[in-house]
């Protein structure tokens, strides 16, 4: 399960008024919410986290982007600012290894 603290602090955009200690909601803006609304934020998040996994693993499998320019850079003075230059496979292939869901 979910850290609460991190589940109402991506549902409601870290507004001031939201308070956690060891788990629990302490301060709530109108007061703390029932263990139902906690229980179904919680599955939203751990949906968002599911669905959008496959950005981070791109995130981290994508050269710097100064290497990218670099290689954009080198692409553009070949002529080949298209699917032949190899800023385009570069990114080609962390697409094809991590598909969007």
């Amino acid at each position: 399960m979910s850290n609460i603290g991190e589940v109402i602090g991506w549902k409601f955009n870290h507004q001031a008024g939201m308070e956690t200690s060891d788990g629990v909601i302490t301060a709530f803006p109108d007061g703390i919410p029932s263990q139902s609304d906690q229980d179904s934020w919680t599955a939203e998040y751990e949906a968002h986290l599911v669905s959008t996994a496959y950005q981070r693993t791109r995130a981290a499998a994508y050269e710097e982007v100064k290497e990218q320019l670099d290689q954009l850079y080198h692409d553009m003075t070949a002529g080949k600012l298209d699917a032949t230059g190899e800023w385009h496979k570069a990114i080609k292939a962390v697409k094809d290894a991590t598909p969007k869901p």
